[in-house]
């Protein structure tokens, strides 16, 4: 991490203000099924509904952050995603009296929450365009120190209170908006944000046109589906699983504590990783998937907490290849059209998040942990030859033509 000494001081307080923001996103969602069952009185159905509607929100937001982006301007999606965010989660006390109303509420979390992701992405993109692919690497190690932390602390402000959590998170959401509101005017005339501004000379294709475009989002974001589809199996296969052996629930969080310490202390291993065979965005989320698979089938071989923990390193160490390298592709091939590519493969991407938890969960109610394990092995299969196809297909295009006229 010592090339951060290299990048400007913006880019360290652009860091400083992501890992609040993950900060405080990271208090809320580990315990909205504990407040819906726990604090609302209703059934675990009802709370994987209303997990499912603010998924489905957060599909939404992704596609139409990625379409607005040139529409409105960078400062307005951001900006005016992070506020509406902050004003849905300040929302949610006065929400909880009525159960439809939550659930809508909850469904704008995801889709504010996720609107504003694939503009900060794509800024990232623009802005930082000579080191955005170890740029978004640091950002993902940041974003997910935050996490570390948000979890950490959402256990003591639930004991204190649920909304209090919830009021934490829009705070953090509204001094993230307020960051961006003052970085994006102080930078609105830096030449190095020129390429920001080209909108206005250029016509823009529509999004029908944009998604004929397949080999740049089509065969990468089914392969991330696929991979979030089987990573399902963490929280609807081991963890019952866990419980059903009569073993510490503990053992559970420790899993998630230890691929959060690997994303940070395990850099070193994943850069040599990239040197010796997987250099190129492509060869990261081929590789990426292989690990995966690797380690559902230790879930399946090994059976045993030793197993649980060998498979967690595995699979952290894909996610830890993947996450930096399919905004940096998209950004690196598609050009000012990043930011609706960004939202569209996000979008199609996180459907499998959503479908996940439903199948692994019949799977496992009739037959343990090991069909759950075969469905995510499959899953990861299948993710490695799309991904296989979309290093194929891209491979004689070295950079996309920028969007004609």
């Amino acid at each position: 991490m010592k090339f951060l000494q290299d990048y400007p001081k913006e880019v360290k307080v652009f860091l400083i203000a992501s890992l609040v923001n993950a900060t405080g996103s990271a208090l809320m969602w580990p315990l909205v099924t504990m407040y819906v069952f726990d604090e609302l009185g209703r059934s675990m159905k009802d709370a994987a509904l209303v997990i499912v509607i603010q998924s489905l929100g957060g599909i939404a937001g992704q596609l139409l952050g990625g379409s607005l982006y040139h529409k409105v301007g960078v400062k307005h999606l951001i900006v005016g995603g992070l506020a509406m965010n902050a004003l849905a989660l300040f929302a949610l006390p006065a929400a909880s009296g009525n159960w439809h109303m939550f659930m809508v509420v909850m469904g704008l979390v995801g889709l504010f929450n996720s609107m504003s992701q694939p503009a900060i992405q794509a800024f990232v993109g623009f802005r930082f365009a000579e080191r955005r692919g170890e740029l978004f690497n640091v950002i993902y190690v940041a974003n997910n120190i935050g996490v570390a932390l948000g979890t950490g602390l959402s256990g003591v402000l639930a004991d204190l209170s649920y909304m209090l959590s919830f009021v934490m998170n829009g705070l953090t959401s509204a001094i993230f908006a307020v960051f961006f509101l003052v970085y994006l005017r102080k930078i609105g005339n830096a030449p190095a944000h020129n390429e920001l501004q080209q909108r206005s000379r250029h016509r823009d294709q529509s999004g029908w046109k944009l998604m004929g475009n397949t080999r740049i989002y089509l065969y990468m974001a089914l392969g991330s589906m696929f991979l979030l589809l089987g990573n399902s199996v963490w929280n609807t296969g081991v963890s019952p699983f866990i419980i059903s052996e009569g073993w510490s629930k503990s053992l559970y969080s420790f899993l998630w504590t230890l691929n959060g310490i690997l994303i940070f202390a395990a850099q070193p291993l994943v850069s040599l990783i990239k040197r010796w065979f997987a250099g190129t965005s492509t060869a990261q989320m081929t590789a990426s998937a292989v690990f995966y698979l690797s380690g559902y089938a230790v879930i399946l071989l090994m059976p045993s907490y030793p197993g649980m923990v060998l498979a967690m390193v595995l699979a952290t160490l894909g996610e830890m290849l993947i996450s930096p390298a399919t905004p940096a592709f998209i950004s690196d091939y598609a050009g000012r059209n990043a930011p609706f590519y960004l939202g569209l493969s996000g979008g199609i991407g996180a459907a499998g998040r959503v479908i996940g938890p439903y199948l692994m969960g019949s799977l496992y109610d009739t037959g343990g942990l090991a069909p759950t394990g075969w469905l995510a092995c499959g899953m990861a299969v299948l993710a490695v030859g799309f991904f296989i196809v979309h290093a194929y297909v891209n491979r004689s295009a070295r950079t996309l033509e920028q969007n004609t006229v």
